[in-house]
């Protein structure tokens, strides 16, 4: 029995979330410095969905973006990454905006760093009566983080509501808890997140979000099998990320399904040109499996693949192609010498 139901549905994934304009200073220089700033969109669930659009799987996202030139730029964004915009909401008032955030590139010994500048947005607005409702039918697997229902209590609302109302039509719901201090409390965060547990399926959580935020105890493994045991949830995946210093880095991740554990060697010594993202390109990876193998072995594989081939290119958004990460997969598990170039 498939994890995701293989039903014949318009699109196979479908995302809910905030698209930002973010602006990064040129070559590692410090925001207080720099002059000028190189532009892109991103956004967590628009990340999963572009990386998943990408590998071939029919992707959407529901979001709101200011009816103006800014908001068209991150339109065309959405449509370079292969993503559907049917359900996109245009917000036509006279304070429309896109949110911004700013990401300063560390360099040892100095650390990365994001400054927020998202306040009262077009997406803050969005209710669920302007969502075309033929979305919940249309849709295999339904896919948000915890970003989306920090940003504010009115959104977080509307995100509840549209979780249930994709259960009730028969998805499969994806959830991120991507836990991120500078937008809520511990407190509030976790009040949020164990109200809609009870309605996921596949759950992405870092071991440090469950530990501190959560508040879980025991061993990893424990941590993860509870999610299961005490909330219904199907999938549970835990990253796991060394950061040997900003440029280098080693991943790797755990997957517990139906009593056993799903792991392999992690990505050792990646070269990290920008790692914004790859935590989103590890779910894309991961659901792009879930929706078309019954192996989650396939999603540990695809994911941490995904995600360090992400780190290796710039911007938030992944574009790794199925041909590729499926030679990056091979490469990975081979042993002995190995081509130094595709060519």
């Amino acid at each position: 029995m498939s994890i995701v139901p293989m039903k014949e549905k318009k699109f196979d994934l479908v995302g809910f979330g905030e698209v930002m304009l973010r602006l990064s200073p040129h070559n590692k220089e410090k925001i207080s410095r720099s002059e000028s700033f190189e532009k892109q969109a991103g956004g967590s669930e628009l990340n999963v969905a572009s990386g998943a659009a990408f590998l071939g799987v029919r992707s959407a996202i529901i979001t709101r973006l200011p009816d103006n030139k800014v908001g068209r730029f991150a339109k065309y964004k959405i449509r370079y990454g292969n993503v559907s915009d049917d359900y996109l909401i245009y917000d036509t008032s006279k304070d429309a905006r896109l949110g911004i955030y700013y990401y300063e590139a560390g360099a040892y010994p100095r650390k990365s760093s994001v400054v927020y500048d998202r306040a009262h947005s077009s997406m803050c607005y969005l209710k669920k009566e302007e969502i075309d409702p033929s979305v919940y039918s249309n849709t295999r697997l339904f896919h948000v983080s915890g970003i989306s229902m920090a940003i504010n209590k009115d959104l977080r609302k509307t995100v509840v509501e549209i979780i249930k109302e994709f259960k009730a039509a028969g998805a499969a719901v994806s959830f991120d808890c991507n836990y991120r201090a500078k937008l809520w409390s511990e407190e509030e965060a976790r009040e949020t997140i164990l109200s809609v547990l009870p309605y996921i399926d596949i759950l992405f959580v870092s071991e440090e979000t469950s530990r501190r935020m959560m508040q879980k105890t025991g061993t990893l493994e424990e941590i993860m099998k509870s999610y299961c045991d005490e909330y219904g949830c199907k999938v549970v995946a835990t990253t796991k990320r060394e950061v040997v210093s900003p440029t280098k880095h080693n991943f790797g991740s755990k997957l517990y399904y139906n009593g056993k554990f799903y792991e392999e060697p992690a990505y050792e010594n990646i070269e990290v040109i920008d790692r914004i993202g790859s935590g989103d390109a590890y779910v894309a990876g991961a659901l792009y499996a879930l929706l078309t193998t019954d192996d989650p072995l396939e999603a540990v594989k695809y994911g941490n693949a995904m995600s360090a081939v992400k780190c290796t290119t710039n911007g938030d958004m992944p574009a790794a192609s199925l041909e590729e990460i499926q030679s990056v997969i091979k490469s990975h598990s081979a042993e002995g010498p190995q081509e130094e170039m595709s060519r």
